[in-house]
């Protein structure tokens, strides 16, 4: 498994880490320095892409927050957290297979939360990663 240098990742028997591409638990060295990223979506240019599509916003999200981290010095495999909100359960499967797409290398901690909706009607998912930054 790849990912940050000095973590360790903890597993538990739930079979939706393989796909969803997270670990139970993230250990981070003392006095590592990160990189949070806001809330992302698939809003590129002011234009909200893939209206309906769920994974493909998911995937488009994580490509502005990969641009983010790369800005930053960083990437996606330095991950060590992500959240998810999703609007509507029907996407959640979606949106998991296209986190464990771009980020199951990196097995960050994750979470999935179920909302009633975001800024705007056509985005049905918003990410936010932190990430480490390499020594």
């Amino acid at each position: 498994m790849s990912g940050a240098p000095g973590v360790r990742r903890i597993s538990s028997a739930s079979p939706y880490e393989d796909v969803i591409g997270y670990s139970r638990a993230v250990v981070v060295p003392a006095g590592a320095a990160r990189v949070l990223v806001s809330g992302c979506t698939a809003t590129v240019d002011g234009q909200v892409r893939a209206p309906g599509d769920a994974h493909a916003q998911t995937l488009l999200a994580l490509d502005v927050a990969a641009a983010a981290l790369a800005e930053a010095g960083t990437d996606l495999d330095h991950a060590v957290r992500t959240r998810m909100f999703v609007v509507g359960r029907e996407h959640c499967d979606a949106v998991g297979r296209a986190h464990g797409e771009r980020l199951g290398a990196a097995r960050p901690a994750a979470s999935m939360l179920v909302v009633s909706g975001l800024v705007d009607e056509r985005m049905l998912v918003e990410v936010e990663v932190e990430a480490l930054l390499p020594s």
